[in-house]
């Protein structure tokens, strides 16, 4: 196979992966820049492939989901929404998107947005989803499903789990776009930088969450997930036993160890 080849098979792909093996890290490229990487069906089911393939992998720790082109996700694809009247299609739709969305947070990786371009509606939604995110200093955010008489009921199911009530409101029922430096002040995402420091900026959050145990990593991200959903006492009662389980880790008496004994702790469960 020639490079031009290998460039039209890159250019024909819906979604690019590439895997970096050594550093446990895949990243999963948006690569529909014409359309703004919309999440048309097609897009969807790319991209539930690949995380349900990645969610099997151990050796997999951090998976990064970036676009190409001007738009990081302008959301749904409206033109293929539009071509289908049928109640039937759209519930399936919104219920496959959704199904992505819970497969991101289920998953034991950790998944970072790496956003260089707006992010609207169910974009925004996907941003949220994410465990973490990182934005160029010139992205926007937006959950614009309001300004063409639909208001975004599923991107809000993650957007108002980021951001406090008000704010989350807002959004939603203006549709006006934020700037990163807001979305970062909201906690819609974790760090701003500028579009030249951004993949720096991402490789510092990777190698932060690559360093410690994964053992502890998947334990922390599963217990997060699941406690947001209980009371009070419920969740205390869940993260004791999870806590628990978690020091009986071969990990857990290494770095404990390592750090009485001061020095660098060799994990296991790497």
């Amino acid at each position: 196979m020639t490079q031009s080849d290998v460039t039209l098979d890159l250019d024909n792909l819906l979604v690019i992966r590439e895997d970096n093996k050594e550093g446990g890290v895949v990243t999963l490229t948006l690569n529909q820049p014409k359309q703004f990487n919309t999440l048309s069906v097609e897009v969807l089911s790319a991209i539930q492939t690949e995380l349900d393939q990645i969610a099997q992998d151990d050796k997999i720790r951090v998976v990064v989901i970036q676009a190409t082109g001007k738009a990081f996700c302008a959301g749904h694809n409206l033109k293929q929404m539009r071509a289908h009247s049928e109640e039937a299609f759209h519930r399936t739709l919104f219920q496959q998107c959704s199904k992505m969305m819970l497969t991101i947070n289920h998953m034991p990786q950790v998944v970072i947005a790496k956003v260089q371009g707006i992010a609207t509606a169910a974009g925004c939604q996907l941003v949220a989803a994410c465990d973490l995110a990182v934005a160029a200093d010139n992205a926007k955010f937006a959950t614009s499903g309001i300004n063409v008489g639909l208001f975004c009921s599923t991107p809000a199911v993650a957007v108002s789990r980021n951001l406090p009530r008000k704010q989350a409101f807002e959004m939603l029922i203006t549709g006006e776009f934020i700037d990163a430096h807001t979305a970062l002040h909201y906690g819609l995402i974790n760090r701003v930088a500028s579009v030249e420091q951004l993949d720096q900026a991402l490789q510092s959050l990777i190698s932060a969450i690559t360093a410690k145990s994964s053992i502890a990593v998947r334990t922390g991200k599963d217990m997060f997930y699941k406690q947001l959903s209980m009371n009070v006492e419920d969740a205390y009662n869940y993260a004791s036993k999870v806590m628990t389980c978690n020091m009986m880790a071969d990990d857990v008496r290494e770095g404990i160890d390592a750090f009485i004994d001061k020095r660098q702790a060799v994990w296991k469960e790497c």
